[in-house]
Parts: structure tokens; sequence; C-alpha cells
């Protein structure tokens, strides 16, 4: 969808009526921590055609206490001009309810025509926001949540036989691009990530080429195995034909170039930190886009799992788990864990207590699911770090919980690149892929006091 689809019936009289009017568009807030908000919106007028394009202007947040009589007063006043606006604020009082005016040029942004921004009692609709209240004890670590890179892929937005239509971008290539902007966020003191897991799809389609520069990019923020995790998506899995007959050989006549620089198929990864278990599934079937865990690694992940079911433990891997997930994601049940292997996982997580999050990608969006048994295992979704909203989830753990927050990343590029691409899917992505404002932030409380 368009710009000019997205604009409330309201704004489009006034567009004709103006000469050259800016239009604030696509208003979102995206991040709500305990002490700080992130605003993203939009900035757009039409062309001689009429169509609506972005245009450059300032950047205003305005805040006030909900409880205040004053009206919003400005905390942010950014003269640089751009179209695509990214305002952070910190500092904020946790638990506290705050009105807020995101401006552009003195114009009030607002969201566009997206189910997920538009529902009742949204901060978008209210004008209000609420910080989270954190977990009580002292923080202890900061892992940063990602998924679905697709190094190499050329043409965004793709289901199946090139529907429906793609976004291009020849110059520089887009998963280049978000994923050094993912790489720059995670290194910056105010998200200050401890460890990086990538939960498949790292990339499009798995060539030697494609899997060596993905491999290079990561090395240059850490390393594999200590300070970064991976494991396979189906995209990353064992190919046929002449352009993969160099790479190990893998079942079938397949060649498998994703483990000559990585790790080999369907093999559990396991790394402890601070006493904190991480557990990597490759959930990545031969052949199909569908989720199975062969019966080795299966094994394996229940032997440790009972070896020590109270020790707190995340485990990623790429397909969604859930029945849930199954019946909500538009490519349906098949497209996620077979139902075999889910119920199977998640009567040992009821097992094991320690077991806390199960990170997912693959749907590229963020959404939380219930689980099908009487585990208390939060499924979490997160959205692909190569489009819109383009970005990572931060996990925040402390001694009685744990904080999670959806971050867009934040280059000129990449919020470029994650605007162009709201268009995907007819312009229904943002309904798809943004997720409620609990989805992306919230609170759950654990004892985590063992770590450290």
């Amino acid at each position: 969808m368009g710009f000019a689809a997205l604009l409330p019936a309201t704004r489009a009289g006034y567009a004709r009526a103006q000469p050259n009017p800016l239009i604030a568009t696509d208003l979102e807030v995206v991040t709500i921590t305990d002490r700080s908000v992130i605003v993203t919106w939009t900035t757009v007028t039409p062309d001689p055609a009429g169509r609506l394009v972005p245009v450059d202007s300032d950047t205003e947040l305005r805040l006030a206490p909900a409880d205040s009589p004053r009206a919003p007063a400005p905390v942010l006043a950014d003269p640089q001009p751009t179209p695509f606006h990214y305002a952070e604020i910190d500092g904020l009082e946790p638990g506290r309810t705050y009105r807020f005016e995101a401006r552009s040029n003195g114009v009030c942004a607002v969201p566009a025509l997206s189910l997920t921004t538009l529902a009742p009692g949204t901060p978008e609709t209210t004008g209000t926001f609420t910080t989270l209240v954190p977990p009580p004890g002292r923080p202890l670590l900061t892992l940063a949540l990602a998924n679905d890179v697709h190094y190499g892929e050329e043409v965004s937005g793709l289901i199946i036989d090139h529907l429906p239509p793609g976004i291009r971008q020849d110059v520089p290539p887009y998963p280049e691009v978000m994923l050094a902007a993912l790489l720059d966020d995670l290194r910056r003191p105010d998200r200050a990530a401890e460890k990086l897991l990538i939960a498949g799809d790292l990339t499009s389609e798995a060539s030697l080429k494609d899997s060596r520069a993905v491999r290079e990019k990561l090395d240059t923020w850490g390393t594999l195995g200590s300070d970064y995790l991976v494991v396979r998506g189906n995209h990353d899995r064992p190919h046929v034909g002449p352009e993969y007959s160099a790479c190990q050989p893998a079942p079938a006549d397949h060649h498998d170039c994703w483990a000559d620089a990585f790790l080999p198929r369907q093999q559990l990864t396991e790394h402890e930190y601070g006493g904190l278990r991480l557990l990597g599934l490759d959930t990545s079937e031969l052949d199909g886009s569908g989720g199975a865990i062969d019966r080795p690694q299966f094994d394996l992940l229940l032997e440790r799992l009972r070896a020590d079911p109270d020790r707190p433990t995340l485990v990623f891997g790429h397909h969604p788990v859930t029945r849930e997930s199954g019946l909500t994601n538009l490519a349906g049940p098949g497209f996620v864990l077979n139902g075999r292997d889910s119920a199977e996982l998640q009567a040992a997580y009821a097992r094991s207590p320690g077991v806390f999050l199960h990170h997912s990608g693959h749907t590229h969006r963020n959404r939380r699911t219930r689980p099908d048994t009487a585990c208390a295992v939060e499924f979490l979704e997160v959205s692909a770090v190569k489009e819109y909203p383009g970005g990572y989830s931060l996990l925040r753990l402390y001694e009685g919980g744990y904080l999670l927050n959806f971050y867009k990343t934040r280059t000129d590029a990449a919020r470029r690149w994650s605007t162009a691409t709201r268009s995907e899917y007819f312009g229904l992505l943002p309904d798809y892929t943004l997720g409620t404002t609990a989805d992306r932030n919230h609170v759950v409380l654990r004892d985590f006091s063992g770590l450290g």
C-alpha cells in the first residue's frame, strides 16, 4: 500500500486544499520500557501528480505526565531534516502514564490506516502511554533476540511464486543495510547487548557466498559460540544443484553450504552464561518451509533438560511451536513446528520448570502465543531484521524476572528501508508484523536470584 492508501480521510481533503502540505503519518509508539519511550513517524507531501512522497522535516516530541494540568511540552527538538522520524526519550518514571504529541513542522503525527495502531486504547489513538515497572532486584544481563536476516535476498515481501508483489532495493542490498543497522544498534551504550541470539534464516538460499558473507559480518561484532549464537532456518537448509555441489554432502543428494560457514544440520547448540542456559534448536526440514526436530537432536535436548530441569533456560529455534501460532500465521499450521514435535517439546518444558522463554522467528512478526500445555514458558515470535518493522528484541534479566522490549533499528538507511517495506502484502504488513504494544513490551516475574 502506498502512502496515499495510508492517509486518513480527514487528511486527504487537507492535502488537496493546501499547496504542498506536509502530512505526518505512520505514527507508532514502538518501544515502552521502564524509563524510556520510542516514537516513530513519517512525513510526506503530494508530488505534482498527487502521489504522496517522503519529504524532509524536523522531529519534535512533546510529553507531560497524564496527571499534570499542563500541556505536553517539548522534550526533544531535532532540526536535522528527515522524512523518517525516530524520537527516543529516556529518564522517565517507571509505572507512570504520560501524554505525548509527535510533531514535524508543527503538524501532529497521526497513525496510518492500520488496525494495529488504530484499535481502541492504543497509545496512538489515546495519545498516552504508561511506562513499565521493572522486575525487582538488581539487573543481571541483557540479551538481544533477532532473526530473519535473509542475506543475499533481492526482493522483499514475496511469499510464493513471486506473489504478492515485492519490493526491490539494488544498491546497497537491503539485507546488508539491515544487518549492519542491527549490529550498530547493539554496540551502542543505550542497548549494550551482551549476547546476540539469531533464530534462523541468516541467508536467503544458503549459498556458500552468502553464508560466508553473513558469518564475516557477524564476526566483526563478536565470536560465534560465545558472543553470538545462531541456529538454522528453513532458508538456510541444504540445497541441490551444481552451485551447491562444492559444499559438504547432506542426505538425498543435497549439499550444505550453511554448515561450511556455521554448524552441521540438526545440531543442538549449548551455551552457559552466568548460570543461564542457552539452547539453540535446528528446526529446519531437509526440504520445505515447515519445522521438525530430528530424533538425535531431540534426545540430546531431553537429556540436557532432565539433567538440570530447574536451571534458568532460554531456548531458541526458527519455527514457532504452539497451535495458536500455527492457526494465526499467514501460511497456516504447516508453517510451524510439526504437531508431534511440538507436543513432545512442550511436554518436556512442563517437566522442566527452569525453561522460561522460547524465541522463534519465521513469521516475521512480533507475537506472544499461549502454550498448549501447562508449561510456564513464554513463546515469543520476533519480527524480521530485514524488513518493516526492522528490528530485534532486548531481553533484560533481573533477579526477579525480565523486561522485554522490541526496538526498530535506527540508522538512516534502515529507517528508509523499513518505511518502504510497510507497503508489502498489499499494504497489510504493519497489521501482521508490528504486533500489539503488549506483544512488543512487557514484564514477566521469575526467580533468577541464582544467576549472576
